[in-house]
């Protein structure tokens, strides 16, 4: 098991490694495993990237995230510029329905709203506005119609967690009420922590997934 000074050089390692991100603008404090982030970034991207990066190093058991989104003066544009190439970035990068989303932007900041079937579709206009020059943050409200009852729900992420080969898979209970999964249990990494996630979301029907699982190591 890491020290946290050992979890702390990974991650400044893993931050430098990282060619989207300025680790020399990022702060990181680890206490007990948990980690966190703070400083200034020049984009939302890039403080994604940061959080994505941090997540992939061995022995993070939680994460909290207080870095905030500086934009340079030449990558500043006005709401209504954010919103149409946000509108444009869904219609030309994803499938959805046409005016299934509704998008607002304020102080560069997006929320996306709407209705869609599935987690896939949801994190897909995510991924179309997250780059845009601009954007501070993101908010997704996004909500997934409810397709299946909570028994299939519960059958289908048991069979994707045997499916993937998470190690001693019976050590992850899942529970279901109506549309919302609640995740528990104690796995050996945060891979395998956002596996069990990634399963539950990848069911259809599910519109919420709590996770609860520990990461022993």
């Amino acid at each position: 098991m890491k020290t946290d000074k050992q979890l702390k050089n990974d991650i400044l390692a893993e931050l430098r490694w990282e060619p989207s991100v300025n680790a020399e603008q990022i702060g990181v404090e680890v206490k007990d495993g948990i980690v966190t982030l703070a400083g200034h970034v020049n984009s939302y991207v890039e403080k994604w990237a940061a959080e994505e990066a941090t997540q992939k190093v061995s022995g993070v058991r939680a994460l909290a995230v207080e870095m905030d989104v500086r934009l340079p003066s030449l990558s500043e544009r006005t709401d209504a510029d954010i919103a149409r190439s946000a509108d444009s970035a869904l219609e030309w990068t994803t499938y959805l329905p046409k005016d299934s989303i509704k998008i607002q932007a304020e102080g560069g900041w997006v929320t996306l709203s709407g209705e869609v079937a599935w987690e896939y579709q949801r994190q897909a206009a995510l991924g179309a506005v997250r780059h845009l020059m601009g954007v501070t943050g993101i908010s997704n409200n996004i909500l997934i119609k409810s397709k299946v009852s909570a028994n299939g729900v519960k059958a289908d992420i048991s069979e994707a967690l045997k499916r993937r080969a998470i190690i001693d898979s019976q050590k992850i209970k899942v529970d279901v009420q109506g549309a919302d999964v609640t995740l528990s249990g104690t796995v050996d990494n945060w891979g395998e922590r956002e596996l069990a996630r990634h399963s539950a979301w990848g069911t259809a029907g599910v519109q919420n997934v709590q996770n609860n699982i520990i990461v022993s190591s």
